[in-house]
């Protein structure tokens, strides 16, 4: 692993994309082979489900790597660009009124472009309170000016909700890229890419997890499957990733798989809690086929890295005070 801490980063990207699209080769061909055969109702569906999450990972790391070769200008671009979608499937799916529409116009056309231009020059002392302290305080105002007290606390709630999810936890994300810090400049992608990994693979040892242990489910009334022992296999098994990855982070191994154990379990919580938000707003999966949104699930995918991203920036800005 020392060895592999040498190459270049042009290398080191190299070398890991070349694993990982090899995997997803592999997984592929897998996949297809498997949907060959007869299969019973139950498992054609899981073989459905699972061909549909590959799908996504063939998405997700072909635009990494458009955004890793394109730079940092266009990474965060794309990085808004999730979040304005996410938080049009949010808001779509849940119930607003017309005195909303003054503090959707400024979450989507004011706070979203402001919170990522300040992502994008590194102003990050203002980044971290923007929205938890600004924003929080003006969409109410703005809402209330709309003159509809109907339900308001629950209206204005829901889009702060949203704004906190789908802006502010998605655009640590493309901050990751921009730290620099002694010893390792330049090579916030590889922060980035560790996040994605640790997080993707907690949630799919999580999944496995909870079909293969046999354990009391925890909130049952939001997801029969969710149980402590499969939340600490998942987070474990994230974690062991991450201390596999530690040569692409500037941390050493027992560094790397602690806070790849922190990460996954803030990912699978927050995976969590958009399945009790789901269930409130009645839909079984966020921008189904049927959705107007058009984004088919995208909230499903980006609400483990929204809750992640924020965890894991803020722990690495401050233990290497960057």
């Amino acid at each position: 692993m020392g060895a592999l801490r040498q190459l270049t980063v042009t290398q080191q990207v190299g070398l890991l994309f070349v694993i990982i699209f090899g995997l997803l080769a592999i997984v592929t061909g897998l996949a297809f082979a498997r949907s060959l055969r007869e299969l019973s109702p139950e498992m054609a569906e899981l073989t459905e489900r699972f061909r549909r999450e590959l799908r996504a990972v063939w998405i997700g790391t072909v635009l990494f790597w458009v955004a890793w070769a394109s730079g940092a200008f266009i990474a965060t671009l794309l990085f808004a660009l999730m979040s304005f979608l996410a938080l049009r499937e949010f808001i779509t799916l849940t119930h607003t009124r017309r005195g909303d529409h003054r503090a959707l116009l400024a979450a989507f056309f004011v706070v979203l472009p402001a919170q990522y231009f300040l992502a994008g020059t590194r102003h990050f002392d203002l980044f971290t309170v923007f929205i938890p302290v600004y924003a929080f305080a003006a969409l109410p105002i703005l809402a209330a000016l709309g003159n509809d007290a109907t339900r308001f606390l629950e209206r204005t709630a829901k889009i702060q909700w949203g704004t906190m999810v789908c802006i502010y936890g998605m655009s640590h994300a493309p901050a990751l890229l921009l730290l620099d810090f002694e010893g390792y400049q330049e090579r916030g992608a590889f922060l980035v890419l560790y996040l994605v990994l640790v997080v993707a693979c907690a949630q799919g040892v999580q999944a496995l997890a909870s079909r293969r242990v046999r354990a009391l489910p925890v909130a049952r009334h939001i997801d029969r499957q969710f149980s402590w022992r499969a939340f600490i296999i998942g987070a474990l098994g994230g974690g062991l990733v991450g201390g596999l990855l530690y040569w692409i982070t500037p941390f050493k191994p027992a560094q790397a798989l602690l806070i790849g154990f922190i990460a996954s379990g803030c990912g699978t919580l927050g995976s969590l809690v958009m399945q009790a938000l789901k269930r409130d707003a009645g839909v079984r999966r966020w921008g189904n086929r049927a959705s107007v949104t058009g984004a088919v699930g995208l909230l499903d995918r980006v609400a483990p890295l929204a809750f992640a991203a924020p965890v894991f920036f803020h722990s690495v800005r401050w233990y290497f005070d960057a």
